[in-house]
């Protein structure tokens, strides 16, 4: 898994800044930390691209794009969840069509390789039920992390293939 950062180049500040006060006001409203979080790591990964599609285009629309991209991938819309939001309540917010942001949010997931279960765009309290963010190929067969040696859950995280050795998580109750 590759590490994500909050690195922004410097032309793109002023636009990560304006889009980040929308995505952060509507995560105050409506979604929690995780997800304020894991949308300013999405809109600093889109301001690193070359060239920057934020670049073009107006902050609400990306906002409402960025924030439905995000939910797609950790089921933000199935009310079984916590948090959840109805998608009527994004682009609502954002005042932008419902087939705007669907769009917006297409675009943004082809761009950041999102997909549901993506283990680089779960929050990270979900990443421990994903058995996808778990999974490894060793000699053939496929295998939970978790379950392996700590020598090869090291080897795993060092390769950027596991989120984090699973001892070492703070909250380990084991």
């Amino acid at each position: 898994m590759a590490k994500k950062s909050n690195r922004v180049p410097e032309p793109m500040r002023e636009k990560y800044d304006r889009i980040t006060r929308e995505t952060d006001a509507f995560c105050d409203l409506h979604l929690d930390m995780e997800y304020r979080d894991l949308i300013r790591l999405a809109i600093a990964a889109l301001c690193r691209k070359r060239p920057s599609p934020l670049a073009r285009g107006q902050e609400n629309t990306w906002a409402a794009g960025i924030v439905h991209a995000v939910g797609m991938v950790n089921f933000l819309f199935d009310k079984s969840q916590t948090p959840h939001c109805k998608v009527p309540v994004i682009h609502e917010h954002f005042g932008v069509a419902a087939s705007t942001m669907q769009n917006k949010s297409k675009e943004i997931r082809d761009l950041l390789n999102m997909y549901q279960l993506s283990p680089e765009w779960m929050t990270p309290s979900r990443i421990d039920e994903s058995p996808v963010a778990w999974l490894l190929q060793v000699n053939g067969l496929i295998v939970d992390a978790r379950h392996m040696p700590r020598e090869v859950q090291e080897i795993a995280y060092e390769k950027g293939l596991i989120p984090y050795i699973p001892a070492d998580r703070p909250n380990n109750s084991d």
